[in-house]
């Protein structure tokens, strides 16, 4: 099979479950998971986009943020929904493709967005006066998609070096979707070093970002700690604190899932670590952004009046008020 890679005409995913009852209750849980990010980011875009008062620099990227979020969430989660319904494991070799690029793209393009949002964070802060200069409407175009634009050249770069690997060692992918250091595990060839140094790069431009976005908070605390009012200093980390909280969870558990040691790997914590990391993080960002900010949670209230004005019948008082 030395030409592997155009033999393999569909790939084995790793099944979370043999039997069928725990097969459904997968299928249960994935979809009130998906389901929740779906309304949860969804509300936060549609909020953002129907209210003019959230038409700022910090709205606009997180209205950017959701739409990643949805993206990646539905790359993964909808094919693991179908076999775990169907009692199936097998996805095509294009299918497989598309779930790489894809994914690979959501997940970069969201890590240069969060860096942009530390230095958004970072200019309202430090140097607010020059805030309406540096985060212009042009300007925040601009870095919004130099973000999706970077996500998607880095994932075609990974894709069609991956993809182009003869792989001899089977069609099994020990993941639950398709992912590339699994997929790497397949090949036959010293060619996949090729991919070792993309990664490599990928992964110091990366810690280039982490450190830029320390840098940032560091600057930001230290000039939270000089604003002399308590209110004021409440007022600050209700605005950035989510944003923290948010990078915090996409580090953490892609740090874990992809720098844990060898020796405490197994099969089932893959799986749990996959989805921590692949999951969790889009369903739980609407969360953890709404949870203090006033603003947009008055605005998604607005919103779902509208919508259903008899189905909410006990806003909260500053929804009222306005």
């Amino acid at each position: 099979m030395s030409n592997g890679s155009s033999i393999i005409t569909e790939f084995l995913l790793l099944a979370f479950a043999d039997t069928r009852e725990l097969q459904l209750l997968h299928f249960g849980l994935f979809l009130g998971i998906y389901l929740a990010a779906l309304l949860g980011n969804g509300l936060i875009i549609t909020a953002i986009a129907c209210d003019h008062h959230l038409h700022t620099p910090m709205y606009f990227f997180l209205l950017n943020l959701s739409l990643l979020d949805l993206g990646s969430i539905s790359t993964t989660l909808p094919k693991a929904m179908a076999n775990s319904l169907w009692d199936s494991r097998a996805i095509s070799h294009s299918g497989c493709a598309a779930q790489v690029i894809l994914f690979v793209f959501f997940i970069t393009a969201e890590y240069f967005l969060l860096t942009v949002m530390a230095y958004d964070c970072y200019v309202a802060i430090c140097k607010p006066l020059h805030y309406g200069t540096l985060l212009g409407s042009r300007a925040c175009a601009h870095m919004a998609a130099a973000a999706w634009g970077s996500g998607f050249l880095t994932a075609l770069l990974h894709t069609a070096n991956t993809f182009s690997l003869p792989l001899c060692h089977g069609n099994a992918v020990d993941q639950f979707f398709c992912e590339i250091p699994q997929i790497l595990k397949l090949s036959c060839s010293d060619a996949y070093l090729r991919e070792v140094g993309l990664i490599v790069l990928s992964v110091c431009l990366a810690f280039g970002c982490f450190v830029f976005i320390v840098v940032s908070y560091v600057q930001i605390f230290r000039a939270v700690l000089r604003i002399p009012s308590e209110q004021g200093r409440h007022k600050v980390f209700s605005t950035c604190l989510p944003h923290l909280a948010v990078v915090s969870l996409f580090l953490s558990t892609a740090m874990f899932a992809h720098l844990k040691p060898p020796s405490v790997s197994s099969t089932t914590l893959n799986l749990f670590v996959a989805v921590l990391y692949s999951v969790v993080p889009p369903a739980m960002n609407p969360l953890i952004y709404s949870m203090r900010n006033q603003e947009l949670k008055e605005a998604v209230w607005k919103l779902m009046t509208q919508f259903c004005p008899e189905a909410v019948k006990c806003p909260p008082s500053s929804a009222c008020d306005s």
